[in-house]
């Protein structure tokens, strides 16, 4: 009898370390930086997942800084997380990272910002195709221009993948219509304050501009400060689907914007590490897709990016 509970024992003590790693699953993630209203819903979103999950999440601010975020991969992978969690500072400058987390034989995700490099191992990218986000931005403004005037890109970092794919979706449609013309294309780092310095130049300056299609929500939203009353009428759309966004378009001074999916990317990217530390075969792209939001269908988009 007493042999039998030793061996039920054993078994049970054999058992236990596989049953806790799979509820104590730790994931370090670093964040390209937490000043930003869509990437706080993305964090939000990632970190309500890992509740859910019983994962033991670290969210870490790169404050935009390439080296910091580094750093930060560095330390999580000496604390010993199970995974990585990465919104990059620079699509550009991911190698090291990459490097870091395979030396260490970690699991990496990207989310949001596609890594312009190629993914090896357990590795993956959880976001969206952002040159689709400027054709259907830039589709939306064609439409309410009747196909002619003059259009200026607001531009986001130009370090980022997002900046280089949606500027080049919003120039491939304007492209097709020759009565329209992009007469101005400048970066105002996705930052709302920017935007309002960069508009209020190009209006000092005299630019005759008839639509502006920003990168982004909140550049959209430093647009329209800057325009004041905008009594030329002046169009603009953004990207992501922001709450202020929506605002603007029940108010009518947007004509669109693109619902990009922060929920959506970030229980994505926590599921896929899950299933990475799992051993689980991932696709190494996994594409959120982009909508089109305008004040007709904007109810359905109400309460999809809250934070």
């Amino acid at each position: 009898m007493n042999i039998k509970k030793t061996i039920v024992a054993s078994l049970l003590a054999c058992m236990l370390p596989a049953a806790a790693m799979a509820k104590d699953i730790s994931v370090g993630v670093s964040m390209a930086l937490f000043d930003d209203n869509f990437l706080t819903i993305l964090r939000n979103s990632m970190q309500k997942e890992m509740q859910k999950d019983n994962v033991k999440g670290q969210v870490e601010d790169a404050k935009g800084d390439v080296s910091q975020q580094l750093q930060q991969v560095q330390n999580f992978i000496g604390q010993g997380v199970d995974a990585l969690i990465v919104n990059p500072v620079d699509t550009n400058a991911v190698k090291p990272i990459m490097d870091q987390a395979s030396k260490a034989g970690i699991p990496l995700v990207f989310v949001n910002r596609r890594p312009q490099a190629e993914l090896t191992g357990k590795m993956a990218y959880v976001g969206s195709d952002s040159e689709l986000a400027g054709r259907l931005q830039m589709e939306a403004l064609a439409k309410a221009m009747n196909g002619k005037g003059n259009v200026a890109i607001l531009m986001g970092d130009l370090a980022n993948e997002a900046t280089r794919d949606r500027t080049k979706g919003v120039e491939q449609v304007a492209a097709k219509f020759p009565g329209i013309k992009i007469v101005q294309k400048q970066t105002a780092k996705f930052t709302r304050n920017d935007a309002v310095d960069v508009v209020s130049n190009w209006l000092t300056a005299g630019d005759q501009i008839n639509a502006i299609a920003s990168n982004n929500d909140e550049m959209a939203i430093g647009a329209l400060q800057a325009l004041g009353k905008n009594p030329d009428k002046i169009l603009i759309a953004g990207v992501d689907g922001t709450p202020d966004a929506l605002q603007m378009l029940k108010q009518g001074k947007m004509v669109a914007t693109v619902f990009q999916d922060a929920k959506g990317q970030g229980e994505g990217a926590v599921q896929t590490a899950i299933k990475l530390v799992k051993g689980e075969q991932v696709q190494k792209v996994i594409n959120i897709p982009y909508q089109l939001i305008t004040k007709e269908n904007m109810e359905q988009f109400t309460n999809r990016n809250l934070k």
